[in-house]
């Protein structure tokens, strides 16, 4: 093998020289975010480390304080032992630190780089995906004594779904098959079947060898058969993802209205798509409103106002218009002979990352660009075998698991396929409760339905009903264990409610599932599915003006605050029967505890299935020391303020 020598850097003068100077020059090259990825051992780290040393890395704590203390980063540069380096790396992964995603940064002449070195055991899909999402490049190693195995496949499916358009596959470990071009083939030639069945156009496949430097930063004598180029020099040359969005249409997603005075009206946000000017036509979406750019503002490294030209992907810039239109943070400006689709019902890849499996039914948070709706996950289509392709009938969704689903929002929102914007076609799924994020997601196209289905107006609304029954609707919501006393609350408060004059009506989770919910069983996503319905059911009976009262265990928060957010605020009222486990198994009035702790009844709540209390309820009463009567008059009273 020919001595390898790092690349000699014309800039590297200016660092000691002009420091201001290099800086600028330093801002002014390309950036390719690329990932690291594949099974455990497949030498990411050595590898990397070989990359930065080989490039004469200047790493990001290096980099904060080089104006600081230039002359330590001078023409003599500063030598960094290569095996120190790669033990560096490999204690980091020793210590755990690279479970999640680690980010390298360096430089060459021609271009910066942001790798991202991504964890290759299974329960850390996830940690890929993350990396993924923002990767114009996928560096796929694989051992060159092992071959393909199930990771590999993982990760090459995921960062072909996500889109990444640049796959090396990185034959690494040459070395230590005696540089054998017939493995190198072998495993190029498996590799080839996989992708043919991915739909993978194109990859670039390299040998090398991390620890040797064999093909990283130049071609290595070891491997002459070898004809293409290194891997430094391919990423230098491959097209960035900035470059193909730049010559997309134009959309901006709006993150902030900028109104520091009376006389500008700016809306500030990134550039996803697209180029911008002056004068351009442009559409608001999802309200569809028109107009044109007047000026585009950003801030000069003096902090001063700066108006451009012109704007591209990538940049974040004030849009003003020249008319005064609604908008406001998560529209979309857009071009206006291209503007994103709109629509609430939808196909999508998701990419589950929980320890707890999807509930389809469930309320999520769904953030998409700026926009931030609830949405529901439909039960899945199907799963997808990663090693096979195969797709799996499945009811859920498990950690790392990934299906094809339908998504419904409770409003439409503004988005693109994500085969064609990364941008406005991903979105991520937020558990409302714990605040995690527990899914990515891919949008695939609007669902026809959602186009061909729309409200019918009627002239008979809900305030009409409300006021010939001469009362203000309310969904009476109680909620607590089997034998609280939930339905007889009810049933004691309807009474009253009645010899009041109240138009009512009682909706029992037992009676409603004789006949409405029959088809459903007391696993948590037949119990997500089974509130969902009841809300909807409230919903309609609240519409028509009634004060319904609806007695259900109801255990999981989400759903409760699902079925709040069907509702105009104040007219859901949440109601604790807060009564303790102990005293409503002491009561066991249908005999179901028994059966449950005896391993007859399955996901019971309260003995093998959950149930979360109300965090903050608008009335909270204890059956433990009031009687039904009390409760209903306690309700009464905290209702009308009697």
């Amino acid at each position: 093998m020919s001595e390898l020598t790092p690349p000699i850097y014309e800039t590297e003068a200016l660092i000691g020289e002009d420091i201001d100077a290099y800086l600028e020059l330093h801002q002014h090259k390309s950036m390719l975010r690329f990932i690291t990825c594949g099974s455990v051992d497949d030498g990411k780290s050595t590898l990397i480390g070989r990359l930065l040393y080989d490039s004469k890395m200047i790493f990001e704590d290096q980099l904060a304080s080089l104006e600081a203390d230039s002359k330590k980063l001078g023409t003599q540069g500063q030598e960094i032992d290569f095996a120190l380096l790669v033990d560096g790396l490999a204690a980091e992964r020793e210590q755990g630190i690279t479970i999640d995603v680690a980010y390298r940064f360096f430089a060459t002449e021609k271009r910066k780089f942001i790798v991202a070195d991504t964890p290759g055991h299974e329960q850390y899909t996830r940690n890929m995906v993350t990396g993924a999402s923002t990767a114009d490049l996928a560096v796929i190693l694989i051992d060159a004594r092992q071959g393909i195995l199930t990771q590999t496949r993982r990760h090459s499916y995921l960062a072909h779904l996500l889109g990444i358009q640049h796959i090396v596959l990185a034959v690494n470990k040459m070395d230590l098959v005696d540089y054998d071009q017939a493995r190198f083939d072998e495993i190029v030639s498996q590799y080839r079947d996989f992708a043919d069945g991915l739909g993978m156009k194109a990859f670039t496949a390299i040998p090398l060898s991390g620890l040797a430097g064999d093909n990283v930063t130049q071609n290595s004598d070891n491997m002459a058969w070898y004809q293409g180029s290194a891997l430094l020099p391919h990423l230098e040359s491959v097209e960035l993802q900035q470059e193909a969005a730049q010559a997309a249409s134009f959309a901006m997603p709006v993150q902030w209205v900028n109104r520091p005075n009376l006389d500008f009206r700016g809306f500030s946000g990134l550039i996803a798509t697209g180029r911008v000017a002056p004068g351009d036509a442009i559409r608001v979406v999802p309200s569809g409103k028109n107009s044109t750019i007047k000026s585009i503002v950003t801030m000069a490294k003096d902090g001063t106002e700066q108006r451009l030209d012109e704007a591209v992907a990538g940049q974040s810039v004030t849009l003003t218009l020249d008319t005064e239109i609604d908008c406001s943070r998560g529209d979309i400006i857009a071009t206006a002979d291209n503007p994103p689709a709109v629509a609430d019902r939808f196909e999508a890849t998701l990419i589950w990352m929980d320890e707890e499996a999807l509930l389809p039914g469930r309320s999520y948070e769904m953030k998409i660009g700026t926009q931030t709706v609830a949405a529901s996950v439909q039960t899945p289509k199907y799963q997808v075998n990663v090693n096979t392709m195969e797709h799996l009938a499945t009811k859920t969704l498990e950690l790392n698991a990934i299906g094809v689903v339908e998504i419904s929002t409770t409003q439409k929102i503004s988005f693109a396929p994500y085969a064609e914007n990364r941008a406005l076609g991903s979105f991520v799924l937020i558990d409302k409760m714990s605040n995690a994020t527990v899914a990515a997601g891919l949008l695939h196209f609007s669902l026809r339905r959602a186009d061909n289905i729309h409200w019918q107006a009627t002239d008979i609304d809900r305030n009409a009903h409300a006021q010939l029954k001469n009362q203000k609707p309310l969904l009476l919501w109680f909620t607590g264990l089997s034998g609280s006393g939930k339905s007889t609350i009810a049933n004691e408060l309807e009474k009253i409610l009645h010899t009041m004059n109240r138009h009512t009506f009682l909706l029992d989770g037992d009676n409603v599932r004789h006949g409405l919910n029959k088809d459903l069983g007391f696993t948590d996503a037949d119990r997500v599915e089974n509130i969902r319905r009841i809300g909807e059911v409230s919903k309609l009976m609240v519409d028509a003006g009634l004060i319904v009262l609806s007695a259900f265990i109801s255990p999981f928060r989400a759903e409760r605050d699902m079925v709040r957010e069907m509702l105009p605020e104040g007219e859901f009222i949440e109601i604790f029967v807060d009564t303790p486990l102990e005293v409503a198994e002491q009561r066991d009035v249908k005999g179901l505890y028994k059966k449950a702790r005896a391993g007859e009844l399955k996901n019971f709540t309260g003995i093998d299935s959950p149930y979360e209390p109300p965090l903050n309820p608008d009335i909270r009463v204890n059956t433990a020391q009031m009687s039904a009567q009390e409760a209903a008059q306690h309700i009464v009273n905290q209702l009308f303020g009697l």
